[in-house]
């Protein structure tokens, strides 16, 4: 039978969990293994980076970052099956992103880009939206 191919098998993709957040941001300068609430989380330099929420309107599954506004908007707009929100996030810089939506090359841009945010918040700076608008 020369000349036909074997099907090719797709291999599995990685769920990611995280574990497997917890290696790959422990590679990043100043992150430690810490808990948040009672749960695990990353931080750096003693500041939340990336955990897991237990809010009853987040998805299982799912990893929070702290993220620049702006960068949150992009990530919304441009994948809104992988990155989302639940009204108790709309004020904080942080976004909700599905792990089975990822890869490992995708969430390490994620914790680098948290890590970039975090480090370099200034200490006065808002932590909310709320905050950053005019007095009425």
């Amino acid at each position: 039978m020369a000349g036909k191919k074997k099907p090719t098998r797709k291999l599995k993709a990685e769920t990611l969990t995280f574990e497997t957040v917890r290696e790959t941001g422990l590679t990043l300068p100043g992150v430690d293994n810490g808990s948040t609430f009672g749960w695990p989380c990353l931080k750096v330099n003693g500041k939340l980076l990336a955990w897991m929420p237990v809010k009853k309107d987040v998805e299982p599954g799912t990893l929070a970052l702290r993220i620049d506004f702006d960068q949150r908007e992009a990530l919304l707009e441009e994948a809104p099956d992988t990155y989302y929100l639940t009204d108790h996030y709309v004020n904080y810089p942080a976004v909700l992103v599905r792990l089975n939506r990822l890869d490992r090359n995708s969430l390490r841009d994620l914790l680098q880009t948290s890590h970039r945010f975090v480090t370099t918040e200034a200490s006065g700076k808002s932590r909310s939206r709320r905050s950053r608008l005019p007095n009425t």
